[in-house]
């Protein structure tokens, strides 16, 4: 793994602005895994109320950027599909990420975003690129 402890990886991926103001945690990272959590609040909800799919996505994007970067550090997302699956119906949202692939210049991981209920939110699949040391 990249990183010595779950607490290095969290002051790495602390500078990622973005995320971090989304209201994003690093929960759990393990060789080629990851586990983030959002805490729903309305700043992450549409007009409709549900919450937004960029605020998904972001999730997403962190808790597959951490399994990457937990295998080859630095690691950027190339591409990135989701398909949403339905709407959240918890107060907190979780992204689990598992690399399927890690080859020399790029990798695949599997990502399942749900909340505490259990409901299936999203799934994606992120292709990260290697950059060069």
């Amino acid at each position: 793994m990249t990183f010595s402890s779950l607490e290095e990886a969290r002051a790495h991926f602390n500078k990622d602005h973005f995320a971090r103001e989304s209201g994003v945690v690093l929960e759990e990272l393990s060789e080629g895994a990851s586990l983030c959590s959002m805490a729903i609040t309305e700043h992450h909800l549409n007009a409709l109320g549900n919450v937004m799919g960029g605020a998904i996505f972001t999730l997403a994007d962190m808790s597959g950027g951490a399994a990457a970067n937990s295998l080859y550090f630095p690691t950027v997302t190339q591409q990135i599909s989701m398909n949403f699956l339905s709407p959240c119906q918890g107060k907190v949202l979780y992204a689990r990420a598992r690399c399927r692939r890690s080859g020399r210049v790029s990798c695949i991981v599997n990502v399942d975003v749900y909340d505490e209920l259990g409901t299936d939110v999203a799934q994606c699949i992120f292709t990260g690129y290697k950059l060069p040391e």
